[in-house]
């Protein structure tokens, strides 16, 4: 029986392929599935968007952990918020505290090199539309930096600023601890003062030609929470003042910043020889006052150089507590000495000593440019 044989065997033959056939085609359907799993395992950089304060919309890392800092203030409040360790790299003033002038430099405020900051590798440079360009911000990202702008003018403005930052980098309750402190400290200033009269001052930048502040910068409301109003009423931030004007309004005293003494054309003992200055009664009866250069920017430690201004101010508010708030403060034992230490500030109603040593890194041959960068920066949103 040939024929049957033969067709038995051409069946199983077919039945052997099919066999093979459906064996096989389990792993062929499953073949394509695994190609999405081979995709979802590659390296996507994570981002997100977030909104600055001057409201631009930046692209930034999920995680930051690579910053530079363009401003003192800046770098003043990282320490502050305990995250000195992501800086990287800071500016030629950036001062305070004294651990911060270790860090790496990238050159000045306004012209930082953009070629240190790219050797740097950072996640996030840090800015403020007070002092620096807005030609940086634009060359930083032209090589894929993503920066992130500040804007503070009032105190309240400067505390929410510290909160935005700590949340930026992911430390929101390093952020809300501070920000609670500083609230707290100044709670307790207006309680103090608000029962006496308020002083009237004259802040002086420089003295010539004579430049104060503008009613609207957060030196004249720093003034505001020591018991003091500013004279000059001008919308300007650096205005220019007439001196004759000031000597009609006679103030009740003049006020200083450390940072900027020495560097002024005459120095404040020469002021009572000079005809247009010796017409003040704060002149004549040295009521001069002045406080460290924190009161030139906007972080943490402003509210310290507020408590300075209260006591000079109001000394008399201050009776039942002879020990300053400020000298607990843990900002005040960063390394250095405290600020009354350094500043040697002197009683409200006494002449200043005759040496004053300078604190370098001042804020105001910066801020004195501050309409033309913040036209730059209003210009390009």
């Amino acid at each position: 029986m040939p024929l049957p044989s033969a067709v038995m065997m051409l069946r199983c033959s077919a039945c052997a392929v099919a066999l093979m056939a459906a064996i096989a085609a389990p792993t062929r359907a499953q073949a394509p599935a695994q190609a999405p799993a081979d995709v979802s395992t590659q390296s996507v950089p994570a981002v997100r968007e977030v909104t600055d304060e001057i409201g631009r919309t930046i692209r930034i890392p999920q995680s930051i952990h690579r910053i530079v800092s363009l401003a003192p203030n800046l770098t003043e409040t990282l320490y502050a918020l305990g995250l000195q360790e992501r800086l990287v790299g800071d500016t030629d003033y950036c001062d305070f505290p004294e651990d911060a002038q270790h860090k790496p430099k990238v050159g000045g405020v306004i012209n930082p090199s953009i070629e240190a900051i790219v050797a740097l590798h950072p996640d996030l440079v840090l800015v403020t539309k007070m002092s620096n360009r807005l030609e940086t911000v634009n060359s930083l990202a032209s090589v894929g930096i993503p920066s992130y702008t500040t804007d503070p003018h009032t105190i309240k403005e400067i505390i929410s600023s510290i909160q935005h930052l700590a949340d930026l980098l992911g430390d929101s309750e390093a952020g809300t601890t501070e920000s609670e402190d500083l609230e707290r400290r100044l709670a307790d200033l207006q309680r103090r003062v608000a029962p006496f009269p308020r002083r009237h001052v004259l802040f002086v930048i420089w003295t010539q030609p004579l430049i104060s502040i503008g009613k609207d910068t957060f030196i004249a409301d720093a003034l505001r929470y020591a018991g003091a109003d500013s004279i000059v009423d001008l919308p300007q931030s650096w205005p220019q003042v007439n001196l004759e004007e000031v000597a009609r309004m006679q103030p009740d005293f003049l006020v200083f910043a450390g940072s900027h003494t020495e560097t002024m054309p005459i120095s404040i003992e020469a002021l009572s020889e000079l005809p247009g200055w010796r017409i003040l009664d704060a002149v004549r009866n040295h009521r001069y006052v002045r406080t460290s250069e924190g009161v030139e920017r906007p972080a943490p430690r402003i509210v310290s150089a507020i408590e300075d201004l209260a006591r000079q101010f109001h000394p008399e508010a201050f009776l039942d507590n002879p020990d300053h708030p400020q000298n607990d403060h843990p900002q005040n034992k960063d390394g250095q000495k405290d600020q009354d230490e350094r500043n040697k500030v002197a009683p409200a109603a006494s002449a200043l000593p005759p040496s004053m040593s300078s604190l370098s890194g001042s804020s105001f041959p910066f801020a004195v440019q501050q309409p033309r960068l913040a036209e730059e920066f209003s210009c390009a949103r």
